[in-house]
């Protein structure tokens, strides 16, 4: 189902990452975990991709530590042999604010986790792709990318940074068959979503005016997410690049 090698997860231990990073196991693929600090949740998932019967790996990186991203890309590398595709799901849990009420510190973290991370990350991966033959980089993206959601900008606008470079990818490394795709991710049942609403941000308002512009009346798992990402990183997407899948249940239709 996939090319030799292991699949490189960023933001692994997350939410949604860490469904992702379980399901990329269970079809096969060996994995390496990129986490930032819940070193015990990365453990977890080392153990039940074993017991899946793949190999896993465990890579500390914080993702705005240029030299340290580098040197953890490298280091999984050296463990697997070969990373035949990255999924890039770093980012930080993000205010809901209008950019006009915005801090600058606010919009520079966000950029230099996602944004600089993803260029990073992207930039340390693609010589060793070239030299293997190929590879497919997968970004969990945003829907707010099809309808803009009001006060998401801290989270909308760095990823639509990230579509255009997926799109950059795509097109300059074809020749080295390097595929380049991203995954809009909808409302979902994990991660920020769940945070967010813990915390009162997402009301039965809120709730009531997103599920207006939703075909599906439900919010989407995070193993639906998954499915998308492992599709495109897996042979059957080997005529697939620059392309969006938005797992959103018809958000911005």
């Amino acid at each position: 189902m996939f090319p030799n090698g292991a699949t490189l997860i960023f933001g692994a231990t997350g939410g949604i990452g860490r469904v992702v990073a379980r399901e990329f196991a269970k079809a096969g693929s060996d994995i390496a975990i990129m986490y930032r600090s819940s070193l015990a949740v990365a453990e977890e998932l080392k153990a039940e991709a074993e017991a899946a019967g793949v190999k896993a790996t465990l890579h500390q990186c914080d993702v705005t530590d240029h030299e340290g991203l580098t040197q953890s890309v490298t280091d999984a590398i050296n463990n697997h042999g070969r990373i035949h595709s990255m999924v890039w799901g770093a980012g930080p849990l993000v205010d809901q604010v209008h950019i006009g009420e915005a801090t600058r510190e606010q919009w520079r973290k966000a950029v230099d986790v996602e944004v600089h991370g993803f260029f990073d990350a992207s930039k340390a991966l693609i010589p060793h792709m070239r030299d293997a033959g190929g590879g497919s980089f997968v970004h969990l993206g945003s829907a707010g990318d099809l309808s803009f959601p009001p006060k998401d900008f801290l989270s909308v606008s760095p990823k639509a940074a990230n579509e255009s470079l997926i799109k950059g990818i795509a097109r300059e490394e074809g020749v080295n068959n390097i595929r380049a795709n991203s995954v809009l991710i909808g409302v979902i049942e994990a991660g920020m979503f769940l945070e967010l609403s813990k915390q009162g941000v997402f009301d039965e308002a809120w709730t009531a005016e997103v599920q207006k512009n939703l075909a599906l009346k439900r919010w989407g798992q995070p193993e639906e997410i998954a499915n998308a990402a492992i599709f495109l990183a897996s042979n059957k997407a080997a005529y697939v690049t620059g392309q969006q899948i938005a797992v959103a249940g018809g958000y911005g239709l």
